[in-house]
This record gives structure tokens, C-alpha cells and sequence, in this order.
């Protein structure tokens, strides 16, 4: 199973467990200078054995996903980018992401990889650099282990 079919129907799960949990969070779009950066942040357990194997991911329920696509805002092409972040509790605690490029056909993942506590805060400060350009996405998430 390639991991863009598994990463859309993990997206539409999570859309429409939107409206009956607080667990899930839909995927989320900004537009930072030329590119329209989709980012999503879920639990691990969605992943099927296999495709968390195929890319050295552990499934845990204290593990979370940080996923990252970049897009050309105009064409809506998938960017190649250098992409690093952190993620940084309430009390201050900053781990840092390592990204990871995934590349399936024409898309372009970039995944990390956070370990949580229950009712955790991050907020997420993700560098996004190619070339000259260079953006800063930044978001909160409240983790949650089902």
C-alpha cells in the first residue's frame, strides 16, 4: 500500500472523527510566502503495521506523527525542502523534530516522529527552507492516548 493512500484516508478518518472527539484534529493548511504548507499531527496507532515499518516509524500510543507537505501555491506541485522544527510543551520542554523526506510518485511527505504524554500542549515551530526562500510555520496541539 503506498503511504500517499494511507496518509489520504488517515486525513479523511481524522476529518470525520473531527465532529465526534477531541482526540483527532483535521489536516490544516497555511499559505507562507509562494507555498501552501498542509500539516497534521496524529497518534501512530493509525498507522497499519506495515506502512510504520516501511518508514522506521514506531507505532506506540505515546507516539505521535508530524506530517508536512509543502506545495507550490500556483501550480500545487510538491516542493523539495529542507524542513526542521521543534515542538515545545506549557513548561517549556522543546524536543526537536527530524524530519524525514518520504517520497511517493508526485507527493512529498515530510514526517517526524513525537513521543507525548496525555494532555500535553505543543506548540510547533517548523523552519521550512529552499533555496533563498525560507518560512516558519508555527501551530499548537493538545495530544491526547486513547
Amino acid at each position: 500500500m503506498h503511504i500517499r493512500y494511507f496518509l489520504t484516508t488517515v486525513i479523511m478518518t481524522l476529518s470525520l472523527l473531527l465532529g465526534m472527539s477531541h482526540h483527532a484534529q483535521a489536516e490544516q493548511k497555511m499559505t507562507l510566502g509562494k507555498w501552501d504548507v498542509h500539516y497534521i499531527v496524529f497518534d501512530t496507532t493509525f498507522l497499519t503495521p506495515e506502512i510504520a515499518k516501511a518508514n522506521g516509524i514506531v507505532r506506540s500510543k505515546y507516539n505521535a506523527l508530524v506530517n508536512i507537505s509543502v506545495l507550490d501555491s500556483e501550480s500545487q506541485v510538491a516542493q523539495r525542502v529542507d524542513v526542521s522544527g521543534t515542538a515545545r510543551n506549557l513548561i517549556g520542554t522543546t524536543k526537536e523534530l527530524k524530519f524525514k523526506r518520504v517520497i511517493d510518485g508526485d507527493a512529498i511527505y515530510y514526517l517526524a516522529s513525537l513521543s507525548f504524554r496525555h494532555g500535553e500542549n505543543y506548540t510547533f515551530d517548523v523552519t521550512i527552507r529552499q533555496v533563498t526562500e525560507s518560512q516558519t510555520l508555527t501551530f499548537k496541539h493538545e495530544m491526547f492516548v486513547d
